[in-house]
């Protein structure tokens, strides 16, 4: 994996769209599982705007992501997640995960990240990066969100669950719980050296 590159994308890289497409319906009929189908031009727009991270061996694809907006700002997508079969099993997908989630972060530093799957490698990735397992109603409530699940085969469960859980796993990474529980770590440790320099004192008080 020397020679890929996981770049953030821009509008040089929009020749790869229709490959990008491609190696998505192709993923989706040989895993048998459900996935949102994107067009040319929706992914254009991603490569375009620079909501997207791609990965090349040189001019040849190897892999790519793109991040969505929510919930006017307030939810963050990473989706189409892909390698390409030419570059599987040499942990690309894992370096394309950590570029668009570190993207994602420093772009929309307040949005909360999700992310539905059925894939369990995804959702491994998705843990180490700090996400948690939430009930679909944790996440955003965009109609045009859940409307974009209409291409993938398992939206029938989707509509009669009424949105609340399908075949996908929910995960959410919530920055603001991310900083409260760092807050805490950090206020135990302070109290923790408050206390330990408390007792040095009135040990050597005592002795004198």
């Amino acid at each position: 994996m020397k020679n890929i590159e996981v770049l953030i994308a821009n509008k040089s890289h929009t020749k790869y769209a229709e490959i990008i497409c491609e190696t998505i319906a192709e993923s989706a009929a040989v895993r048998g599982t459900g996935i949102a189908r994107r067009t040319p031009e929706y992914i254009t727009k991603k490569l375009e705007n620079g909501n997207a991270v791609i990965a090349l061996e040189g001019d040849k694809f190897a892999g790519f992501c793109y991040i969505e907006l929510w919930g006017h700002g307030k939810f963050v997508a990473n989706s189409g997640l892909i390698v390409h079969p030419d570059f599987r099993n040499v942990g690309l997908a894992k370096k394309i995960k950590h570029k668009i989630f570190k993207h994602s972060r420093t772009k929309f530093p307040d949005a909360k990240v999700f992310s539905i799957t059925t894939g369990l490698a995804v959702m491994k990735m998705n843990s180490d990066l700090g996400y948690k397992p939430v009930p679909f109603s944790e996440l955003t409530d965009d109609s045009t969100f859940w409307d974009g699940c209409q291409t993938c085969r398992n939206y029938d469960v989707l509509t009669r669950t009424n949105r609340k859980m399908c075949l996908c796993t929910g995960m959410l990474y919530d920055p603001k719980a991310k900083e409260e529980k760092h807050k805490k770590v950090k206020e135990k440790v302070f109290n923790r050296l408050k206390h330990i320099k408390e007792t040095m004192f009135l040990k050597k008080k005592d002795q004198k």
